[in-house]
């Protein structure tokens, strides 16, 4: 689970068509810290139903090269966008303030989550011939439905905020709060980057820290700065990891 060594697991968020210039930028910059294959790629199958993953294109032929490297492949949601109708007034606010409108599996109810894991399941593991590691909801928000459908469809792994569980079991495997910036507004940048500064201090002395990166921080140099910072600071006491290290080394592949 998580004894030994601190470990330090790093992913890269919103993989697909229309961000591969940057997501190759950001595996460069994070390649400079961790070996690649500790470098977790979550994956959309259809960013806003603008940027479809088909197999036999050039991008569906990189993304079975980074797996075949090493590389662990996360579901990441299917559109990436929340189109749902939230009646209740937590969950209006946890769409409307802790994200820009792409929770997209916070008010799915369970069949329909269901579905989409299970195609984008198949759909990663058709293009890329290895099972996925797991699956990570858009910013990290699960409706009651979406919980309910990670237990129906295999996965072997989900992570929100913070932690990292077993959804066949409910077994949690690592509590940590995951450090992640933001690009969309200078407000959001400049409370991710003093997040940045304080939140490491914390991390330095957990079991595992986790880091999250999106392709809209490479068009702000001073998030890509503390990006380096961060990551500097957290693998002088941290291994570089996989995320299925967490399941034991007794724990097979992660089944399809």
């Amino acid at each position: 689970m998580t004894s030994g060594h601190p470990r330090l697991l790093l992913s890269i968020h919103d993989v697909g068509p229309r961000s591969e210039g940057a997501v190759d930028r950001l595996r460069d910059q994070l390649g400079r810290h961790a070996p690649e294959d500790t470098i977790a790629l979550l994956v959309v199958p259809n960013h806003w139903g603008e940027a479809p993953i088909a197999s036999g294109t050039p991008f569906a032929g990189r993304l079975r090269e980074w797996a075949d490297r090493g590389a662990e492949i996360f579901l990441h949601g299917w559109f990436h966008r929340d189109t749902s109708t939230h009646a209740a007034a937590a969950t209006r606010f946890k769409a409307r303030h802790m994200t820009a409108g792409e929770g997209e599996f916070l008010g799915y109810d369970r069949d329909t989550a269901r579905g989409f894991m299970r195609d984008g399941k198949a759909l990663l593991e058709d293009i890329t011939g290895h099972p996925v590691t797991g699956f990570i909801a858009p910013a990290w928000l699960y409706g009651p439905g979406a919980l309910g459908a990670l237990a129906d469809c295999g996965f072997a792994l989900a992570e929100d905020h913070w932690k990292v569980w077993r959804p066949a079991t409910g077994e949690v495997l690592s509590r940590s709060p995951v450090l992640t910036w933001a690009s969309r507004s200078p407000g959001r940048i400049a409370s991710s980057l003093l997040a940045a500064q304080l939140l490491p201090l914390l991390l330095r002395r957990m079991q595992v820290a986790r880091v999250g990166v999106h392709p809209g921080d490479t068009g702000v140099p001073a998030l890509t700065a503390s990006i380096d910072r961060v990551l500097t600071t957290l693998k002088s006491t941290h291994r570089p990891s996989r995320y299925h290290d967490l399941l034991g080394p007794e724990a097979a592949p992660c089944a399809s």
